[in-house]
């Protein structure tokens, strides 16, 4: 039986695949951009990190955030609602700079195709597709702000 961590860990990892999904594979469809100009999912993903953090911030008075060995000491404590929050915070910020690239690019008139790569290496490795896209604005000679 899955414990209640896992159960919520599930839920908000599971949540952001629609919202990728539509702004890969249905960019033009209404429902993508009001679930994506509201921002619900990353808005009740913060909620959750919030809560999560605020009932294990007695876990973290003592922790070390300006080094290395602090971090990982942190994250080796073996704390699920301690890493169920850092994934969540990658969850939010990785889905909120890929909302910005959707919305952008849109703004820019850039074409769809030209972004979808931009978008699943933003899913999969956050800053990567952040990068990607930056660099996108070099090729079709748009400042991408």
């Amino acid at each position: 039986m899955m414990s209640t961590v896992e159960i919520i860990f599930n839920i908000f990892n599971t949540a952001v695949l629609p919202v990728w999904f539509l702004m890969i594979f249905l960019p033009k469809q209404k429902f993508t951009h009001w679930l994506t100009r509201t921002q619900v999912v990353p808005f009740a993903i913060a909620i959750a990190y919030a809560c999560i953090i605020f009932s294990v911030i007695g876990s973290l008075q003592n922790a070390d955030f300006s080094s290395l060995a602090g971090i990982k000491a942190l994250f080796s404590a073996g704390n699920d609602w301690t890493v169920t929050a850092a994934w969540f915070h990658y969850l939010a910020f990785d889905l909120l700079v890929g909302i910005w690239i959707f919305h952008h690019s849109q703004e820019a008139k850039i074409p769809h195709l030209y972004i979808v790569p931009c978008l699943i290496f933003t899913f999969l490795l956050g800053p990567v597709g952040f990068l990607m896209y930056k660099l996108l604005g070099l090729f079709t000679r748009k400042k991408l702000d």
